[in-house]
C-alpha cells in the first residue's frame, strides 16, 4: 500500500511538472517572439555595419547559443529527476556523482565557457583600439544630457556641432570621448562597443562604418533625470560628402549665414540679449554652455532627439522646452513674448549650411 501510494505521489508530480514544462514553454516562445520583434533599427546589435559591430554580435550569438545549451540541459536533468525509479546507489556512489557535479559543473564548463569568450572577445576588443595608422578623429563630449561634437583637424579650423554626428564611409574613425560634469556612454550599437565618457579622462575608440547610413546612439551610462532622452543621430557618408560636410561648417561661411540678412538685425539682438551668453552662433555669439548653434538648421532632431526638426520645431522647443524634456538646464523664456519666440525659432532654423 505504502509503495502504491509513493508511486501515486510521484505521478502526480510528474503530471503537475509537464504541464508546467507546457506552460513555460508557451511563455518562453510568446517572450522570444516579442524580443525578435526589437532585433532590428537604428540601434540594434544584430543589424552590424561595421567589422566591430559584427564582432559583438558574434560573441553575442555565441553566448545565446550557450546559454540556450545550457537551459535545455538543465531543462532535461530536471524532468528526469521527477522520473520515478528504483534507488539502488550506495552512499559512496551518491558522494561519487556529487563530486563529478562539482568538478564538472562548477569547474570545468566555467573554466571553458570564459576561455572561449575571451578567445572571441580578446581580439574583438583589440580591433576597437585606436592602434596602427591614423584615423580621422571625432571627438564627443557628454554633457547633461546632449553630446557636443568636435573635428579637431578639419582643414580651415576646428567644426563644433551638437547632437548630430558625421563620419566618412570605409574609414576608421578614432573617437575621444569624455564628460563634462558626471561618466556618460558612448555608444553606437550598430558599429561596435560602448565606451565610458568620463570627466577630466579621455577615452578612445576605433569604429568604422561599411555603409553610408544612418544610425542611432544613446548614452549607455545612468547620469540623471535626462538620461533617457541623450540621444545622438549618427550618419555615414562617403568622404567627397563627408568633407563638403564639414566645408559648409566652417566659421567664416556660417558667419555668413547668420547675419546674412539684415532684415533680422532685431531677432539677432534678441539672441544675443537672452541666449548669447550660453550659445554659440558664428559671427553673433560666443557662449559655451550649451550646445552650438550655428547650424541648428540642418540638423535631424532638436533636444538630443526629443524633436524631429521640422518647421516650427525650434519655436515649440524655446516655449515648451521642460516639459518636451524634464530636467534640461535651458531657463525658461518668461521674459519673451510669443512673437518674439516664434521669430527667434524661425531664424535659428535659417542655420544650415
Amino acid at each position: 500500500m505504502r509503495e502504491r501510494n509513493s508511486y501515486t505521489i510521484l505521478s502526480n508530480i510528474q503530471r503537475v511538472s509537464s504541464r508546467r514544462v507546457n506552460l513555460i514553454a508557451l511563455i518562453a516562445v510568446i517572450v522570444i517572439a516579442g524580443f525578435t520583434a526589437g532585433c532590428s533599427g537604428d540601434k540594434s546589435i544584430l543589424d552590424p555595419a561595421g567589422q566591430a559591430a559584427r564582432d559583438v554580435t558574434l560573441i553575442w550569438w555565441i553566448m545565446l547559443s550557450f546559454s540556450a545549451v545550457v537551459l535545455i540541459v538543465v531543462t532535461v536533468l530536471w524532468l528526469y529527476a521527477f522520473k520515478p525509479r528504483e534507488v539502488t546507489r550506495t552512499a559512496a556512489q551518491e558522494r561519487g556523482i556529487a563530486r563529478r557535479w562539482i568538478i564538472g559543473g562548477g569547474i570545468v564548463l566555467p573554466v571553458a565557457s570564459i576561455t572561449a569568450l575571451l578567445a572571441f572577445g580578446v581580439p574583438a576588443g583589440q580591433r576597437m583600439l585606436p592602434l596602427g595608422e591614423p584615423a580621422e578623429v571625432i571627438e564627443v563630449i557628454g554633457h547633461q544630457w546632449w553630446f557636443e561634437v568636435r573635428y579637431p583637424n578639419a582643414e580651415g579650423g576646428e567644426v563644433v556641432t551638437a547632437n548630430h554626428l558625421v563620419m566618412p564611409v570605409g574609414e576608421p574613425v578614432d573617437f575621444n570621448v569624455s564628460g563634462a560634469d558626471v561618466i556618460h556612454g558612448f555608444w553606437i550599437p550598430r558599429l561596435g562597443g560602448k565606451i565610458d565618457m568620463i570627466p577630466g579622462r579621455v577615452n578612445r575608440i576605433r569604429l568604422e562604418a561599411d555603409i553610408p547610413a544612418v544610425f542611432g546612439a544613446q548614452c549607455a551610462e545612468l547620469c540623471g533625470v535626462g538620461h533617457a532622452h541623450m540621444h545622438l543621430h549618427v550618419e555615414s557618408l562617403p568622404r567627397e560628402e563627408y568633407d563638403a560636410w564639414l566645408g559648409a561648417r566652417q566659421d567664416e561661411q556660417l558667419s555668413a549665414l547668420a547675419t546674412a540678412d539684415a532684415d533680422q538685425e532685431e531677432v539677432r539682438d534678441a539672441f544675443r540679449t537672452h541666449c548669447a551668453s550660453c550659445h554659440q552662433v558664428a559671427g553673433v555669439s560666443s557662449g559655451n554652455i550649451g550646445p552650438d548653434l550655428s547650424d541648428i538648421g540642418s540638423r535631424a532632431t532638436l533636444g538630443a532627439g526629443v524633436m524631429v526638426m521640422e518647421e516650427g520645431a525650434v519655436s515649440q522647443w524655446l516655449k515648451h522646452h521642460q516639459t518636451l524634456k524634464p530636467g534640461n538646464r535651458m531657463p525658461s523664456h518668461g521674459d519673451m513674448d510669443t512673437d518674439t519666440l516664434d521669430a527667434l525659432g524661425a531664424w535659428l532654423e535659417t542655420l544650415s549650411p
